[in-house]
């Protein structure tokens, strides 16, 4: 299939990117870093903080998403979240800004990047989480695992996941996934998440999917 190859091929989906983008206008693609600010996320067996792996992820697939000229939209590009001064409940109003934001430019794609956590430490690999009922949503979330297992880690098993609970994936308008890049909780993941060297394999990764489904799109 060719979006598979693509995906595996270095290069060649983001020359599609760039040879349909003449054809219409820039896509937009928007880019949500989870938590930040009071709220850390998820905290590793080793201290490490879910917000601050997932904005240097978020910032690096920016830049390369930005190289194939691909308009990006961040929801933060600092260590703070997006709740109103006064609000009663942070985390609802941090939540409804994020949203706010990514509807309001009409992205070709929402990408909420995160990590995840479980109380078995032996869990881990990445996994994409979409809105089910979203054929858009699937379609994403599909290229995005694929490229993730293939680009990554081979003995990944896990599949995309739909998910009809999240707030983020429910509320938005544009195809929209939530990828969990690996288990803070696992020894072995958290000190790969935190190494420049894997969050560059990650952001490659991810890079390689969103322009496998713009193709498509």
């Amino acid at each position: 299939m060719l979006v598979i190859a693509g995906i595996r091929m270095s290069g060649s989906a983001q020359f599609a990117v760039m040879t349909k983008k003449a054809e219409r206008a820039e896509y937009t693609v928007c880019i949500d870093s989870g938590h930040g600010g009071n709220d850390p996320g998820k905290i590793g067996v080793a201290g490490t903080k879910e917000k601050e792996v997932n904005l240097t992820i978020a910032l690096k697939l920016k830049k390369h998403l930005e190289r194939q000229n691909i308009r990006v939209i961040m929801t933060r590009t600092d260590d703070r979240n997006l709740a109103d001064a006064n609000a009663t409940n942070e985390k609802i109003s941090d939540m409804k800004q994020r949203v706010a934001k990514m509807n309001s430019e009409q992205p070709d794609a929402v990408i909420s990047i995160h990590q995840n956590s479980y109380t078995d430490s032996s869990v881990k690999g990445a996994q994409v989480f979409y809105y089910e009922g979203s054929k858009e949503g699937k379609m994403l979330a599909e290229l995005l695992q694929k490229s993730l297992i293939g680009n990554v880690d081979p003995q990944n098993h896990r599949v995309a996941k739909a998910n009809s609970d999240y707030y983020i994936l429910k509320n938005t308008s544009a195809p929209t996934v939530i990828v969990e890049c690996g288990f803070l909780s696992n020894p072995e993941e958290e000190s790969l998440l935190i190494s420049a060297a894997y969050q560059e394999k990650l952001v490659e990764a991810l890079q390689k999917g969103i322009c496998a489904y713009l193709v498509e799109h």
